[in-house]
């Protein structure tokens, strides 16, 4: 409020300079001026070329300082208007100004955390660099590729193991057969031999 006041006075002062020094350019002919259609300085012109002179003082009529008076208040009142909405406008764009900061900070944020998840990958719901995760994954694939070479190692060995198996079961199944042909044989022999002997006996 004292700096509207501040101002207001100003402006009345700037008001008066500007009259007095537009009084002095003027010359002393009315035309123009009048109290309903000059601005305020031509108004106070129009008011002294009006009035009478007494010794070093000016006699104004009292109708021609009260319609100044007025015409100066209602000047005075749209100079207070324009600056409460200046004053408006002002509060306005620095209401603006501050939303906008606060959408800018937010704009922000949203952009490096966009950028950190761009930069990064989840794995099991944790964040992890891409450099990271593409480290654990080419060391998951490359333990996976060793464990797959070992089970075709060990499968490739229990195949071997298998078939030399089958052929020692072959060559065993083979002995057996020969050694079971070889026993039958034998037993056969000593049948024989035995009913020669138990001929030999009868004959004698």
């Amino acid at each position: 409020m004292r700096h509207l006041k501040l101002f207001l006075l100003c402006s009345v002062s700037a008001l008066f300079i500007n009259f007095n020094a537009q009084a002095q350019k003027r010359d002393t002919e009315d035309e123009g001026l009048s109290l309903d259609g000059s601005p305020i300085d031509g108004q106070f012109e129009y008011i002294i070329k009006k009035s009478n002179s007494y010794k070093d003082y000016k006699v104004v009529k009292k109708n021609m300082l009260e319609t100044l008076k007025s015409h100066t208040m209602d000047t005075l009142n749209a100079v207070r208007k324009d600056l409460v909405d200046t004053q408006q406008k002002v509060d306005e764009q620095a209401t603006e100004i501050s939303n906008l900061k606060t959408d800018l900070a937010s704009t922000t944020d949203n952009l490096n955390k966009t950028k950190e998840e761009k930069d990064s990958m989840a794995l099991f719901g944790i964040q992890m660099s891409k450099g990271g995760y593409n480290v654990l994954m080419w060391s998951i694939i490359g333990i996976l590729f060793a464990l797959l070479l070992l089970f075709i190692y060990k499968f490739k060995n229990s195949n071997a193991v298998t078939r030399q198996a089958k052929i020692a079961l072959a060559e065993t199944e083979e002995e057996f057969e020969e050694h079971r042909r070889t026993a039958l044989e034998r037993e056969q022999k000593v049948r024989r031999q035995l009913q020669d002997e138990l001929n030999k006996q009868k004959k004698m």
